[in-house]
């Protein structure tokens, strides 16, 4: 199901559209889930909350982002194992992260403008060296 995004002009401010999206993971029932859609006035900031009901392995937290036109992005990969997340290629000044604890992360855009308006979204994995190859 697609979600379109808006951005509605107002005559003393704009308002912009974060679309957020819940991640249902398949299997057990459990599921990863976030704030729904939220409007914010551009120049503000916005913060999303990802909480899951996995286990307490589950402590590696994604952050995405899909603008219009354009293909998904991992922003941010956050764990509890370290606190110095990795951002990548986007600037940790225009993003933030938390992970205070393996069920829970938040995720903010500062400043918000037009160029911000698109889909966010967190999912969840756990750390597993089943996958590491064989020497």
């Amino acid at each position: 199901v697609q979600k379109k995004v808006m951005l509605k002009h107002y005559a003393t401010y704009k308002k912009l559209c974060v679309v957020t999206s819940s991640v249902k993971l398949v299997g057990d029932g459990s599921d990863v889930t976030q704030n729904s859609t939220i409007w914010k006035k551009q120049g503000e900031d916005v913060t999303i909350n990802c909480r899951h009901t996995k286990s307490v392995d589950y402590s590696q937290m994604y952050w995405y982002r899909q603008l219009p036109g354009e293909t998904m992005k991992l922003v941010v990969f956050t764990t509890t194992a370290k606190p110095d997340h990795d951002f990548g290629n986007f600037s940790r000044e225009k993003f933030t992260a938390t992970k205070p604890d393996a069920y829970t992360g938040t995720f903010t855009v500062k400043d918000l403008e037009a160029k911000d308006k698109g889909l966010y979204f967190c999912a969840v994995s756990k750390h597993s060296d089943t996958d590491a190859p064989s020497s």
